[in-house]
């Protein structure tokens, strides 16, 4: 053999031997590189990295940002509650002589949770009199807080009220409304805590026993993952405030301790649903261990009776009847006829059949509560809800050429107006989109000047172009991530306002499994939109989808803004 030849040789081998070496390294590296790291952390980064690659893509405009004028005043209750109209009755009168009552929606709704309807349309068949002359009811399904609001602002009045429990009778006294209590209950209910039984059976054997005081000590030391309702809406998500309250300090639900316990509880919250369905939703998905409902709800779902198991908690929610104003005489006595006929055995059998009267031997748990106290712990709620976490959130407005015109104003009137909602301890930026994507305001803490800023971005926009919407959602989330590295307490969030018709730039596939890893709730509102898509978007994370049209998007935005900022 030539010397070159062995030469020859020899190299090769070297280099053979350095390529396994280096293939050897590589390999380690590229197995070892997530070591120690979790599934979230490595989907997060992988989601980090798509992220900086879809934005590569979009057009990006900056729009320096003039200051509007800012209305200090307290939000306008009474103005931005819509026409009654928006809510029509499920019943009407059939007589001449009849009375209103608004009822909620748990007994005038459809099917089972129809119970109210189908007594009021049996009492108008059934020639019932006063003073000679035949009567009847009018029947207006609306949500215990959404009523309470109408009856309280004096945008209107009915005749009478039936709320889920007592506790928004109280309230509406304290804002100075006359109203008078006549019956303490049509048919029983109680709202009560679902824990699935595998966490049920856990904390039983910890605890001995399960009740309210139980579990928000195991939500406080974060053992169980808990939901609930908006307190400013629901009246179970109101009564669970007052009773969680109560269990740090029932003799006073303001006090400092009472306070300490709910910050600690809080804590460990996962969210605030804006609606029961979007709860339910959450708790399908795994994400919760337990969450609020009524015991009736419960009793006619049979997948939750085989999944979960019920704890009674707070004041019965027995459907009180209370008279509004100064009836007359003769709507007094309609108002105690209909009462006896929804108390006969004929109405109640039914009313047991729907699922109410079941739990007739729970007693509430907590003491008596005046309707200060309570308008004064949702006060605290909306304080304390977020504590140790900061609330950032960026706002993607639609001004393609199809929001030209009544949507875009209307859009404008709901920001501007919900914005009284945000808190100042917010921080809050705008981003808006046709063809391009501008970002009309970074995220900054939504005090007074950050404010005006605000308004007068929303004041300058204007529609035109195409509609990426999906392009707008990558360059807030970009914001948002931005913004999640230099403050890790950040909690994040999207408010994408638009008619839901995208056709230009990116898709929905192009980013749901990366929104799906970074967790962000996208909350939609939607003018004369392709709701479907709309609440896809939302789906993606589980987050309320708000159709919102010219009468009520402002309230709609007040609600939503109150539950999640």
């Amino acid at each position: 053999m030539s010397e070159s030849n062995k030469n020859f040789k020899i190299i090769a081998a070297l280099l053979g031997i350095s390529f396994v070496v280096f293939a050897l390294i590589y390999g380690g590296i590229s197995l070892t590189k997530n070591m120690g790291k979790s599934q979230k952390v490595i989907s997060t980064e992988s989601a980090e990295k798509k992220l900086d690659k879809l934005y590569k893509d979009v057009t990006v405009n900056f729009v320096e940002a003039k200051k509007g004028q800012v209305n200090i005043a307290p939000p306008d209750l009474k103005e931005s509650l819509p026409d009654i109209s928006k809510y029509p009755p499920q019943v009407e009168a059939t007589t001449s002589s009849f009375i209103e009552i608004f009822s909620s929606t748990e007994k005038a709704g459809e099917g089972k949770d129809g119970w109210l309807l189908d007594v009021a349309r049996n009492f108008n068949r059934a020639n019932i009199q006063v003073n000679g002359e035949p009567v009847s009811v009018r029947i207006r399904g609306i949500a215990s807080g959404l009523a309470t609001d109408y009856i309280s602002s004096g945008k209107y009045q009915p005749d009478a009220f039936t709320p889920s429990n007592e506790l928004w009778g109280k309230m509406i006294e304290s804002n100075g409304v006359k109203i008078s209590l006549v019956e303490k209950r049509l048919a029983g209910n109680v709202a009560g805590i679902l824990l699935s039984k595998a966490k049920y059976n856990e904390l039983l054997e910890k605890y001995g026993s399960i009740n309210l005081k139980n579990i928000t000590e195991a939500v406080a030391e974060n053992e169980i993952a808990m939901g609930y309702t908006n307190p400013f809406a629901s009246s179970t998500g109101m009564n669970f405030l007052v009773s969680t309250l109560s269990t740090f300090d029932n003799k006073d639900l303001l006090s400092d301790k009472a306070i300490g316990g709910f910050e600690k509880f809080q804590t460990n919250i996962p969210f605030v649903a804006y609606t029961t369905l979007q709860m339910r939703e959450s708790a399908q998905s795994g994400v919760l261990d337990g969450f609020i409902l009524e015991y009736q709800t419960y009793e006619n779902t049979p997948e939750l009776k085989k999944n979960y198991v019920f704890t009674p908690f707070g004041v019965r929610h027995d459907s009180p009847m209370y008279a509004i104003g100064n009836l007359t005489d003769e709507k007094k006595e309609i108002l105690n006829k209909f009462i006896e006929f929804c108390k006969n055995s004929q109405s109640q059998k039914l009313a047991t059949e729907y699922g109410f009267n079941k739990l007739d031997d729970y007693t509430p748990e907590i003491p008596d509560i005046g309707g200060d106290t309570i308008v004064e712990a949702q006060k605290l709620w909306k304080e304390k809800k977020d504590v140790n976490n900061d609330i950032v959130a960026v706002f993607v407005a639609d001004v393609s050429g199809s929001m030209a015109g009544e949507p875009l104003n209307k859009l404008k009137q709901s920001l501007i107006n919900g914005s009284q909602y945000i808190s100042p301890d917010a921080s809050i930026g705008l981003v808006s989109f046709s063809t391009d994507v501008n970002i009309n305001l970074p995220i900054g803490k939504f005090d007074l000047n950050q404010r005006s800023l605000f308004v007068g971005a929303v004041e300058s926009l204007s529609a035109n172009g195409n509609t990426a919407m999906f392009d707008a959602i990558i360059v807030a989330t970009k914001m948002l991530i931005e913004e999640k590295a230099q403050n890790p307490n950040a909690k994040l969030m999207l408010f994408v306002l638009s008619d839901g018709e995208t056709n230009y730039g990116h898709s929905l596939k192009d980013i749901r499994g990366m929104m799906e890893a970074f967790a962000i709730p996208i909350y939609t509102i939607g003018y004369n939109a392709n709701i479907k898509a709309l609440e896809t978007l939302s789906q993606i994370n589980e987050a309320a989808s708000i159709n919102a049209d010219t009468e009520d998007v402002v309230y709609q935005l007040g609600s939503l803004f109150n539950a999640q900022m």
